[in-house]
C-alpha cells in the first residue's frame, strides 16, 4: 500500500468520524420524554409537594409544541394575564406552541419569582410553578390540586399512572404530556 493510498483511507477515516460526530450533536433531544425525569407526561407521585421539581424543558426549541407547554400557559394564565412586553397574556394564547408572546410571558413570570429569566421552562421554574399547588384531595396516589395563581386559579389532578390532568384555554380536560399536542 503507498503512502498516498495510506493518506487517502486515513482522511476518509478523520472525514467520516467527524461526520458522526456533527449529526450525532446536531440530533436534537427526542421530545417524547421529560428532559429530567425521562417520562412522557408532568409527573408525580405519592405526597404532591415537589411534584415538578424534575420536569423537562419547554422553549421555543425543546418541547416546543405540546400539552405539557399548554399546561405552563394555563399557569403563565394564571399569574399574569397582563401585558407583557407590550402584548397581553390571555386564555386565547394557551395553545400548547412555545412562541415568542409565551416566552416573554416565561420571562416576566420568571423575573417575578426572583428565577433566572432566560425564557425557558425547566427544573427551577416548573419546580417554583409546583409550589403554588394546593392539595384538596389525595386518595391514595391520586390528587387533586389547586394552581393557585396571582390573578386566577385553575384545577389540576393527577391519576393512578402519575400524570397531570388539566383543562386547557377552552375547557377540554387535557393530560399534560411532551410529545403530542391535543390542546386548543
Amino acid at each position: 500500500m503507498s503512502a498516498r493510498t495510506k493518506r487517502v483511507q486515513l482522511a476518509a477515516g478523520i472525514v467520516g468520524a467527524i461526520t458522526a460526530v456533527t449529526l450525532a450533536l446536531s440530533t436534537s433531544p427526542a421530545s417524547a420524554s421529560g428532559t429530567y425525569s425521562g417520562r412522557a407526561y408532568v409527573y408525580g407521585g405519592g405526597d404532591w409537594v415537589g411534584d415538578w421539581g424534575d420536569e423537562g424543558i419547554l422553549s421555543t426549541s425543546t418541547n416546543t409544541s405540546s400539552n405539557a407547554t399548554c399546561l405552563w400557559q394555563k399557569i403563565l394564565w394564571a399569574d399574569l394575564a397582563i401585558e407583557t412586553d407590550g402584548t397581553t397574556f390571555d386564555a386565547s394564547d394557551i395553545d400548547g406552541h412555545f412562541g415568542s408572546n409565551t416566552k416573554a410571558a416565561t420571562k416576566d413570570w420568571q423575573n417575578r419569582h426572583h428565577l433566572d429569566d432566560d425564557g425557558s421552562v425547566g427544573k427551577d421554574t416548573f419546580g417554583k410553578a409546583g409550589t403554588y399547588l394546593e392539595d384538596h384531595y389525595d386518595p391514595g396516589d391520586t390528587a387533586v390540586d389547586t394552581y393557585m395563581g396571582t390573578w386566577d386559579n385553575f384545577s389540576v389532578s393527577r391519576d393512578s399512572d402519575g400524570r397531570y390532568h388539566f383543562e386547557d384555554g377552552d375547557g377540554n380536560a387535557r393530560i399534560a404530556g411532551y410529545d403530542y399536542l391535543t390542546c386548543t
